[in-house]
């Protein structure tokens, strides 16, 4: 059923159809599984909603962003007082219907992709081809423009700790959803045909009704490092062939050569956090290092071998019907002695198929390397050299068209992935570091002296070489190990294993220099020279550590210790800027100008120092915490601060949207690369955003963070009320990562928990509470016209509006009231409060806009919540039914519970978005 105010036009008409069919075969499904009673609940709880949502519309259309609840005692009457059993099976119908439609919505862009490469003349916005196109237009030369892609590096770096509540078998189902949907808009099928589909669907939809939404136990290491396997092996290792192969396609069709032809250097590569992050994560340390880098090597020559067992059975080529090149033949030869037990892949009977024997003997050197056993490789680089030869012989010998495409995308995924997959970077908060220092030199009071004194001694225990004075206990001999874990890594896995040392709450250069004393602890540096080979990167999270980032990077090279040891790493420097901690400190506004100005002090600062700087986007799944499109981050930088390398986080949910299918996996990295690769090519011709613009927008900081602050910070009942009106305290019970969530005060509380937490109540604060008052300042001060102008000719700006536009329409003050009353009349002045600041920053957006209503700019997304309201609306009434009883029974209830997280999860899945 669909809506007044849900519109599909005409191009979209194909997911209208997707979304009719799911959600008729979830009916049928349900009406099976649970039962005619269960399907009139659904029924009539879908129906109330989308009667009252558009009664609300009707009555409120100039204000229909603020209309979200109105007179819902119909649909309130049916949810209050349900048992805990019938809440959670409705909950997973609600929840089993986004599951549909998010796919269907993934499986439309494919579609929508697929129309624009099918119609040459206009390439897809944002593509690759559109991109190269631009730069042709410039009047570039194809060897510039090649000049211009050996320049860049792209570096997505997943991590696990936001609340990605999607299971891996789910995941695979998805999967299998969207391509039996694409399968169905084949001309060619029979109405049989259509019926099977129609059927595979139906099961994978069972299926999942009949699987655990979560994992009954706690996540470990383990299951997180899985998780993020699903990505690099079913999805990324396959598409990583397709990019570069776009990008060549795209330059030759703009040039005029053949693809083939064109040699593309590597730019892609991965990392991650997951086996690494020990920030607040006591289950991570050296020993998950270890089996991390273990299991990834694993994987990816077991993953190879899959892969040359499958060329080996299409390169059929007889040695009497083709040659191959001396070398080759001189390999072949030399492994036949070195390996008897080569026809692993190739039986004795095709030793006069030269190409199929070598594979098999590749194989059988890759099964020696997953067994550790001898003549295996010893590097990525050797099997990366082997299959070079077979693509040398393939092209000297007319093979171009008789194999040569499946081995050259065997040498894109090795250049790739090689024996590590993913560069792993290893995290540790400064605080632990100080208190593992404290305990080797029997200090206690070590941690909270000031900076200034912990840096003079850390000079002098550096300068003397001095090791600890007391044993240290078990947390103290786990950190150390983390240091040998990581020099044992080099050594077994290779450099690329490892990435950063990264430092969060970094604060100055001391938090460096205790680095590099525990690493000397742990021997591992070179006592010959004194050079240790870490690579140490202190993430500025905080509004302090942001605004004063560039002191601190001049501090950190002011240190004659710490120059020497980034002169042997080869003045390379990485900087990590955390979009989390400051826009909970801060609010948005403030937090976003905080790291746009903290990424030009830095680059001014690294630029005199003579160092190699690279920015590290270290931001989250939401808007609120940095979260969206990839090419946003780019343009909304400032000048240089990109330079082609671009390394950011990619977490939680934003994985599963920007990842979760082959197709729309290809499309976010070809807007990646359009995005960097536009930046390099058009970085001399920005010009300096002018002062006033940054004067006003200091002002939107300076305003929108002290009324963010005065409600957050400076109002002693706004912690109470803040737990009271969110399920807060559902989610610090939840097993949502390795980490947990333990109990917080409002100081305390991490960024994921508290963005989800308020994401949960439809409050949204984080994404936008303040920004109003920082606007009505600005204009005050600096009159709308410039207000305007900053909007239409300053990507930053335009993309912080459009950010905070999106989190306005998210927002639904109207279900958070339901959620305000769980707080009594202690709630009236904390919701008047949001209510006026809504109101007064939706109607300044809008003004600026020159918009009725929020998102008319993006039909796309205001519909996509238009139509998912009803859906979500009776899991919140319900969750706020759960919270109140749940909490009268002294949160001891398991059932309601159960139930209660079950809501949680639906809701996320409704609202695409957890922390």
């Amino acid at each position: 059923m669909f809506r007044q105010g849900v519109q599909f036009p005409v191009k979209d008409a194909a997911l209208r159809e997707d979304v009719h069919a799911l959600g008729t075969m979830i009916g049928e499904m349900i009406r099976e599984q649970g039962g005619e009673d269960l399907f009139d609940l659904v029924e009539g709880d879908r129906l109330a909603a989308i009667e009252l949502r558009a009664a609300n519309l009707a009555e409120d259309a100039d204000n229909a962003d603020d209309a979200g609840g109105g007179d819902s005692t119909a649909l309130q009457l049916r949810i209050e007082g349900r048992s805990p059993q019938a809440a959670a099976a409705l909950t997973r119908a609600f929840s089993l219907w986004f599951h549909a439609v998010n796919t269907a919505e993934k499986v439309h862009r494919v579609r929508r992709r697929r129309d624009y490469l099918a119609d040459n003349s206009v390439p897809q916005p944002g593509g690759i081809a559109d991109c190269v196109a631009r730069l042709h237009g410039e009047g570039r030369s194809l060897e510039e423009v090649l000049d211009l892609i050996s320049s860049m590096s792209i570096e997505p770096v997943f991590t696990a700790h936001p609340t990605e509540s999607t299971r891996r078998t789910i995941l695979r189902k998805q999967q299998h959803i969207a391509r039996d949907l694409l399968d169905r808009q084949n001309p060619a099928l029979t109405a049989t045909d259509l019926a099977r589909l129609r059927d595979r669907v139906r099961m994978e939809i069972t299926t999942i009704w009949q699987t655990e939404d979560y994992s009954r136990d706690s996540l470990s290491a383990a299951d997180e490092r899985e998780h993020l396997l699903y990505y690099l092996v079913d999805v990324l290792y396959r598409v990583v062939p397709q990019f570069y192969e776009e990008i060549s396609e795209a330059l030759a069709g703009a040039y005029g050569v053949a693809p083939e032809t064109i040699e593309l250097p590597h730019i892609l590569r991965f990392g991650s956090w997951v086996g690494g992050d020990m920030a607040g994560n006591p289950d991570v340390h050296g020993k998950t290092i270890r089996d991390t880098l273990l299991r990834h090597r694993q994987v990816a020559v077991s993953t190879y071998f899959e892969e040359c067992r499958r060329i080996a059975q299409s390169l059929s080529q007889s040695a009497s019907r083709v040659e191959i090149t001396a070398a080759l033949q001189q390999r072949i030869e030399a492994y036949a002695a070195m390996l008897p037990a080569a026809p692993v892949l190739a039986p004795g009977r095709h030793d006069r198929m030269p190409y199929r024997v070598f594979f098999g003997q590749i194989g059988e050197r890759l099964q020696a390397t997953y067994e550790s056993r001898p003549n295996g490789y010893q590097s990525a680089e050797e099997l990366l050299a082997d299959v070079g030869l077979a693509a040398d012989s393939l092209l000297a010998h007319r093979g171009r068209h008789a194999g040569y495409f499946l081995v050259r995308r065997l040498i894109r995924r090795i250049r790739t992935f090689g024996f590590h997959l993913a560069s792993l970077d290893v995290l540790q908060r400064a605080r632990v570091h100080d208190q593992v220092i404290a305990q080797g030199l029997s200090r206690p009071e070590w941690p909270d002296l000031p900076r200034a004194e912990r840096l003079a001694a850390l000079r002098d225990l550096l300068a003397r070489d001095q090791g600890p004075v007391m044993p240290l206990d078990a947390m103290g001999r786990r950190s150390l190990s983390v240091f040998e874990a990581i020099a044992q890594a080099r050594h077994k896995f290779g450099d690329q294993a490892i990435g950063d040392y990264i430092v969060t709450g970094a604060q100055g250069p001391e938090d460096v220099l205790a680095v590099l004393l525990l690493a000397r602890w742990a021997e591992t540096f070179d006592r010959r020279n004194g050079e240790c080979r870490l690579d140490i990167a202190p993430l500025l999270e905080s509004m302090h550590a942001l605004r004063n980032g560039g002191q601190i990077l001049q501090a950190m090279h002011d240190e004659e210790v710490y120059r020497l040891h980034l002169a042997a790493r080869g003045n390379r420097q990485t900087v990590l800027i955390g979009y989390s901690d400051s826009n909970k400190e801060g609010g948005i506004a403030a937090s976003r100008w905080a790291l746009q100005a903290a990424q030009t002090q830095l680059l001014e600062t690294a630029k005199a120092a003579g160092i190699t700087l690279t920015l590290f986007h270290a931001r989250g799944g939401t808007a609120a915490r940095g979260g969206g499109r990839t090419e946003h981050l780019v343009e909304s930088a400032p000048p240089g601060a990109v330079r082609g390398a671009l390394r950011f986080t990619e977490q939680g949910d934003s994985v599963n949207r920007s990842y979760g299918l082959l197709p729309v996996a290809v499309r976010t990295l070809e807007r990646t690369f359009s995005a960097v690769a536009l930046e390099v090519a058009h970085t001399a011709a920005v010009t300096r955003v002018p002062d006033t613009q940054r004067a006003a927008m200091l002002t939107i900081a300076e305003r929108s963070e002290f009324k963010y602050r005065a409600l957050v910070f400076e109002d002693a009942g706004f912690e109470a009320y803040f737990r009271a009106v969110t399920p807060l305290d559902a989610i610090e019970r939840m097993h949502l990562g390795t980490r947990g969530t333990e109990a917080a005060t409002i100081d305390t509380v991490r960024p994921i928990p508290w963005v989800f937490a308020w994401t949960q109540s439809r409050h949204l604060l984080p994404g936008w509470f303040g920004f109003g008052s920082g606007i009505e300042a600005a204009i005050a001060a600096h009159g709308e016209a410039l207000i305007r102008e900053m909007l239409g000719g300053w990507p930053f700006f335009a993309h912080l509006i459009g950010d905070i536009e999106a989190m306005l329409a998210r927002t639904d003050l109207a279900i958070a009231a339901r959620y305000d009353g769980l707080a009594g009349e202690a709630a009236a002045p904390y919701a008047r409060r949001i209510r006026e600041e809504y109101r007064r920053t939706r109607s300044l957006v809008l003004r600026l806009r020159g918009y009725s209503r929020l998102l008319d700019r993006d039909a796309t997304l205001q519909r996509a919540i238009r139509l998912r309201n009803p859906y979500i609306d009776p899991m919140h009434l319900m969750q706020v039914d759960l919270l109140r009883r749940w909490r009268a029974s002294q949160r001891r209830d398991a059932d309601l519970f159960a139930a209660l997280r079950a809501t949680i999860g639906g809701i996320a899945l409704g609202m695409q978005a957890t922390g």
